[in-house]
């Protein structure tokens, strides 16, 4: 196009109104201002990231360059080797006590854990359809929705019973236009855990509604005190309308490797592996003979890095609670405190955006925003780091 003088003008780029109505994932925003501060040789002490600061175990890694070295390179099947497919079934049904086991036919894997969501997500909600998320939530949940057509409806949790989800809550919220709730326990941004009983209370309520839930396991083996791994999975009778989004990432420190699943009534894992099949085809080849590794190997990096999350646990929580003003709930699981910051806000600091973006350009420690999970006047910190930086 042409101003008259011979002049180009750019033209606006004209995207779709579904990536419109989407935004920047705001944990990916903190993590990319911090690098700029760490490119110029600052040493941020970063607690923005979600994820371990420990290396994938050495048999994991060692599964992966024997796959390269036997070229096993080539496409997969759109839903990932048969072999991993049954070990994942194999794996949740051992270590979180689905029952029956689930089959190879009722799961999907995927390239990580929000993948998964992604693609159920898209494959089950339409324009006008509702999906309940509890709040504070992580914050993709709310765009993936969007993406998909679907109004997010926001479920409150309090502070003063520990953010858990209670099932009189869903019952609340849900409307004749909810399709799914989505429900992530051990939480992120919140650390809350939800007990068996009122999961099992939530699971009711979506099943006499006709309700989809969603439970993000990605946090499963993170869990403290009384708090132990839990799936809906395990309940009696639980499978109708039952979606699990599970993840390689947390539990065997695989978040670069991007591999997770999804387990679920085989029309829908049917579905979305067509979905897949016309986006990534299939996740990567070298990754899913790692992830068969971890999944058939030992557990015990899992146990030696729970009892360093709770070590960094007690020292953070003691650390935040020691100073006037701020007030902490004692995260159940994943490795994340939620603080209230508020009662240091001021007119030159009046939100926890502005405190963030001040503790990071002041002290060069990197944190994520309680507006950023639906939560005004928190700060998510991650101690997935050493005490050393905490």
């Amino acid at each position: 196009m042409e101003d008259g003088t011979g002049l180009k003008i750019e033209e606006p780029l004209q995207l779709t109104e579904r990536v419109n109505r989407i935004s920047v994932s705001p944990t990916m925003a903190v993590l990319q201002e911090a690098e700029k501060y760490k490119a110029k040789g600052v040493d941020v002490v970063d607690f923005g990231p979600g994820e371990p600061d420990f290396p994938t175990p050495d048999h994991i890694k060692r599964a992966a360059i024997q796959a390269l070295e036997e070229n096993k390179t080539k496409y997969t099947p759109s839903a990932g080797i048969m072999p991993l497919r049954q070990a994942i079934c194999d794996w949740h049904a051992a270590n979180l006590g689905s029952s029956p086991a689930y089959q190879p036919a009722e799961c999907i894997v995927t390239s990580g854990g929000k993948h998964a969501i992604f693609n159920a997500v898209c494959a089950l909600v339409s324009s006008g359809d509702e999906v309940l998320i509890p709040a504070p939530y992580w914050v993709s949940y709310p765009d993936i929705v969007k993406y998909a057509g679907g109004t997010p409806v926001f479920a409150p949790t309090r502070a003063d019973d520990d953010f858990r989800l209670r099932a009189a809550e869903v019952e609340r919220a849900i409307t004749p236009r909810t399709r799914m709730v989505i429900v992530n326990s051990p939480c992120n941004p919140t650390g809350a855990v939800i007990p068996p009983d009122e999961f099992a209370k939530i699971f009711e309520v979506c099943q006499r509604h006709g309700v989809w839930l969603l439970t993000d396991e990605c946090y499963s083996h993170f869990t403290y005190g009384n708090a132990k791994p839990f799936t809906v999975a395990s309940l009696p009778g639980s499978r109708e309308r039952l979606i699990i989004a599970g993840s390689f990432s947390k539990t065997f420190a695989m978040t670069g490797w991007r591999m997770g699943y999804l387990l679920a009534p085989q029309p829908l894992i049917a579905a979305v592996t067509k979905l897949q099949s016309q986006s990534t085809s299939n996740a990567t080849s070298i990754v899913q003979y790692a992830a068969l590794e971890a999944a058939r190997g030992p557990m015990d990096s899992v146990s030696a890095m729970l009892a360093e999350y709770a070590r960094r646990r007690e020292r953070i929580l003691a650390g935040l609670r020691a100073i006037p003003g701020i007030t902490c709930t004692a995260p159940e699981g994943a490795f994340y405190v939620f603080p209230n910051i508020s009662a240091h806000f001021t007119a030159e600091m009046p939100g926890d955006t502005a405190a963030a973006k001040q503790l990071l350009e002041r002290e060069y420690v990197a944190v994520v925003p309680g507006e950023a999970f639906g939560a005004p006047g928190y700060i998510r910190i991650s101690y997935a780091t050493s005490i050393e930086r905490i």
